[in-house]
């Protein structure tokens, strides 16, 4: 949420990367085996439901987590709070899956000690641990996670990546950039971290993607790209994309940005206006102007031009909020904030074809969803 911006009420999206596949014991969600000797091999057979991190207005204390039944079409607005009996916390702002887990980022607000990660399984919604980020008298305001060989690599506005084993679940190392961290990626078992011109922070770098080998866990380089990077994805060819907001007070000249992780070096930038990005493999999607004329474009990976629009069956979405690609179906999970409103967001779920295929009522600035599958054995 922008509301950490000069431009406030911007939207906040990072794109959920979900790792399906492989035989280790946190790549997959694995159900309780069948008594037969015939089944051998998990297989997501169904989308069950979904998870919508809302994250409601900046210091009401209003996150939630809501969760949609797509059997039963129905939906509830606070289902973390149902499940656990309590609320989520202040301005939680990533939800992402790692094997049968869902990690959850409470940013909190600066000046307050409401900071942390919770990790939550992912069949029930029961939170399983809360590591706080705090320190006596403020929150360390973490931003994001990201995954790479059983390890969760957490963000901060305080300058600092966290890494925590996620069969553990606690921190087991910690690497200082600069202030004012936003959302990070992996490829080529490199983590890619960008450095924001947060107003608050004044000794961020503002301009660049740090990226820090994951092998010894040490910072390599520094890219430098457009002012004040937020969000980055990366795609299956290697590239990484760079949303680059700038700092919208005087010039007001945003990018995308595109960075080889082959080469560690910006290798092409796109004057486009955008607000949020998700990229599951090659395919890739991203809101674009969407104060002048909001619009969800198709984004080709390699050549980084935009295509069609998403949407075909005319579906108006009033404050386009986040965007999620179910990585199973490819259907295409949209939040829309509901004009910014308090207490009830909807989503919006998009088949292939453009179409609306369902959507439901979510809590407060819904923003990015997570993917609860069926399985079967084959």
């Amino acid at each position: 949420m922008r509301n950490f911006y000069t431009k406030t009420g911007l939207i906040l999206i990072t794109t959920a990367v979900i790792l399906l596949a492989s035989c280790k014991k946190e790549d997959v969600e694995e159900p309780e085996k069948p008594k037969t000797s015939a089944v051998k091999v998990p297989v997501i057979s169904e989308t069950k439901g979904i998870y919508m991190l809302c994250e409601g207005l900046m210091g009401n204390n209003n996150s939630a987590i809501s969760y949609y039944d797509v059997a039963t079409k129905t939906a509830v607005a606070d289902y973390y709070k149902q499940v656990n009996g309590v609320s989520l916390g202040e301005t939680a702002n990533d939800l992402e899956q790692y094997g049968s887990k869902m990690y959850c980022v409470v940013a909190g607000i600066q000046g307050t000690k409401q900071s942390f990660l919770d990790i939550i399984d992912i069949k029930s919604c029961k939170s399983l641990k809360r590591i706080p980020f705090n320190s006596a008298t403020d929150g360390y305001v973490p931003r994001f996670v990201a995954f790479y060989k059983d390890k969760a690599y957490v963000s901060r506005y305080d300058g600092k990546v966290s890494r925590i084993d996620t069969a553990s679940m606690a921190i087991d190392g910690e690497i200082t950039l600069s202030e004012g961290l936003e959302q990070l990626a992996v490829a080529n078992g490199k983590l890619y971290v960008c450095n924001s011109s947060h107003p608050y922070y004044q000794n961020g770098a503002k301009n660049k993607v740090s990226v820090i080998d994951l092998a010894t866990f040490t910072k390599t380089k520094d890219i430098a790209v457009n002012n004040n990077p937020v969000r980055i994805q990366a795609a299956d060819n290697g590239d990484l994309f760079v949303v680059c907001w700038n700092d919208y007070i005087i010039n007001n000249n945003p990018s995308l940005d595109r960075i080889s992780s082959a080469t560690d070096t910006k290798i092409a930038s796109y004057s486009y206006d955008l607000g949020a990005i998700a990229i599951n493999g090659s395919t890739a999607y991203l809101s674009k102007d969407i104060y002048s004329s909001p619009d969800i474009k198709a984004l080709n990976t390699t050549s980084g031009a935009l295509g069609a629009s998403l949407i075909t069956d005319g579906q108006v979405i009033n404050t386009i909020y986040g965007i999620t690609i179910n990585p199973f179906s490819k259907e295409v999970v949209v939040a829309d904030a509901n004009n910014y409103n308090n207490s009830e967001g909807l989503t919006y779920c998009f088949g292939t074809d453009g179409k609306v295929k369902f959507s439901f009522k979510t809590s407060g600035l819904p923003q990015h969803a997570v993917f609860n599958y069926n399985y079967k054995y084959e």
